[in-house]
């Protein structure tokens, strides 16, 4: 299977995946650190997280699906949905809980 698919099947099989540096205890950026933050803010607690630090091939066909050059990518039901800063926005105006309860 290659990278591309292997991505695919892990944010379409996950209701809330976040691509991240580092893992949701132990954050290895800012950025990432503000995502898992504003997802537990939004009570989710339980979601899919894909450490680019320790499989940089994912990471990178991460980048490639989303067509997003940064860490971290938050998917919702298989969609993408942004980065920290868009993330941390949409909590803001109450957008990202909407989504969220959706999934």
């Amino acid at each position: 299977m290659n990278t591309q698919t292997k991505m695919h099947e892990l944010v379409t099989s996950h209701p809330v995946v976040l691509v991240m540096k580092g893992t949701p205890q132990f954050p290895r950026c800012g950025f990432s650190g503000t995502a898992v933050q504003v997802l537990k803010a939004c009570g989710v607690h339980d979601f899919y997280a894909i450490d680019v630090l320790t499989d940089p091939e994912l990471g990178q066909a991460a980048k490639d699906y989303a067509h997003w050059p940064t860490y971290p990518q938050l998917y919702i039901d298989g969609q993408f949905v942004g980065g920290a800063d868009i993330m941390r926005e949409m909590y803001q105006k109450g957008e990202l809980q909407a989504m969220l309860a959706k999934s």
